[in-house]
């Protein structure tokens, strides 16, 4: 089982695309490591007295192109080397898409399913004032990442604009639209993932209509990449969670899905399908296959016996570099996670536009705009790609880099 270094997995895509642009040696040093990182432990009082320290991270990758953005973790498993990949990749999700962004992320060592809501907010607030120095709607914009939400970005910019002195809701993105979230945001990652799938269907001449599709993960992305798949008229015949996964070969419905896992915390279950293992579900029959759930589930033994005809990955790097290598030699077309979840960034870009302005969209307007800026990111994937013969996930990495270093260069970088 191949389980690759993130930080090292991103260095590799980036130093290729360096190569095939043939660009300077200066470039890809630039573009290895953070342009910062901050390290801060945070002391909390638990709700029993005591006081808990926790370590957190927050690393800015590159801002070229414009301030850095990226969301923020609440894992037990985070590791600094894992922040600075993540970062790196947003910088490149940002370039492709072509707004005005470049890359961080945050993490902080924490299980926030043992905390408490008051410890979770005191950590919330403090992780906010250890890093406000370094981010603010001009330099850094933070979102929600794994385990956090948008209640927890509501107190992270109202910490913020106590410590500035006044209402600064464009330092955070992801909030509840009561205090300049925008509508949009929480189905936005699903949404985009089904405008790429579409275009990239249309053009491998996939029809989508009665297309079989399997889903694995059936949180908030899973969840309603389901919904926006059926309502385009495909046939979602698998799904699952961390519990387990499920078939029907007529096909889901995506409400009975949804309302059977709020009454009971998960698909397994569901009535009118049956229980599959969670690596059957990733080599079903089937033309769309969207893993978006974890890290690295399609390595280079799965990725023999994929059998869908595209691969979307809603999730952030779910197929490691050597499967990506045997799917591409195989034929499978892999969408990569900097172009297929793209939609959710893309919709924090236009929360951050709409608090610059205090002018709100409505959620046809954020949706159209997000249609926009996706197709023609994935037009231009699939026309570079076609024109020198390269994965879709090599041509969105040049693409992306060569935005990134010219800006580097017009800036006086290299």
């Amino acid at each position: 089982m191949d389980a690759p270094n993130a930080l090292e997995t991103a260095r590799g895509q980036v130093r290729a695309a360096c190569e095939r642009l043939k660009l300077p040696p200066d470039v890809y040093e630039i573009l290895k490591e953070p342009l910062r990182v901050l390290e801060v432990n945070i002391p909390i009082r638990m709700d029993d007295g005591r006081i808990r320290n926790f370590r957190a991270f927050r690393a800015q990758h590159n801002d070229a192109l414009g301030p850095t953005k990226g969301g923020i973790r609440y894992h037990p498993d985070v590791t600094l080397e894992e922040v600075k990949a993540l970062a790196m990749w947003m910088t490149f999700k940002n370039a492709l898409a072509n707004i005005t962004y470049g890359g961080a992320k945050g993490g902080v060592i924490c299980d926030p399913r043992s905390l408490s809501e008051g410890e979770l907010e005191r950590l919330s607030r403090g992780y906010i004032a250890a890093i406000a120095r370094i981010v603010g709607p001009e330099q850094d914009i933070p979102a929600p990442d794994v385990y956090t939400n948008p209640k927890i970005m509501a107190w992270m910019m109202d910490e913020f604009s106590r410590l500035r002195g006044f209402y600064t809701p464009g330092v955070i993105t992801g909030k509840p639209t009561t205090i300049g979230g925008s509508a949009g945001r929480d189905t936005a990652t699903a949404r985009g993932c089904a405008f790429v799938v579409r275009e990239v269907a249309r053009e491998r001449g996939v029809e989508l209509r009665g297309a079989r599709v399997a889903v694995q993960g059936f949180g908030n992305a899973g969840a309603h990449v389901v919904a926006f798949l059926s309502e385009m008229g495909a046939r979602v015949i698998a799904i699952s969670d961390s519990r387990g996964a499920v078939f029907a070969e007529d096909g889901i419905s995506p409400g009975a899905a949804i309302r059977h896992k709020q009454e009971t915390g998960s698909v397994v279950d569901l009535e009118g399908t049956r229980p599959i293992g969670q690596e059957e579900l990733l080599t079903l029959p089937c033309e769309i296959l969207v893993p978006a759930a974890l890290e690295n589930a399609i390595n280079a033994d799965v990725a023999h016996r994929v059998r869908a005809r595209i691969v979307a990955e809603a999730a952030n790097g779910p197929t490691t570099p050597q499967a990506d290598e045997i799917l591409f030699r195989r034929g499978v077309t892999v969408i990569p996670d900097i172009l297929a979840n793209a939609g959710g960034v893309v919709v924090s870009y236009f929360e951050w536009v709409q608090n610059l302005q205090h002018y709100y969209w409505s959620e046809d307007e954020v949706t159209r705009r997000l249609e926009q800026v996706l197709v023609r990111a994935a037009t231009n994937v699939l026309r570079l790609a076609a024109m020198d013969q390269i994965s879709l996930r090599d041509a969105a990495y040049v693409i992306a880099v060569k935005r990134v270093a010219d800006a580097m260069r017009d800036r006086g970088w290299y």
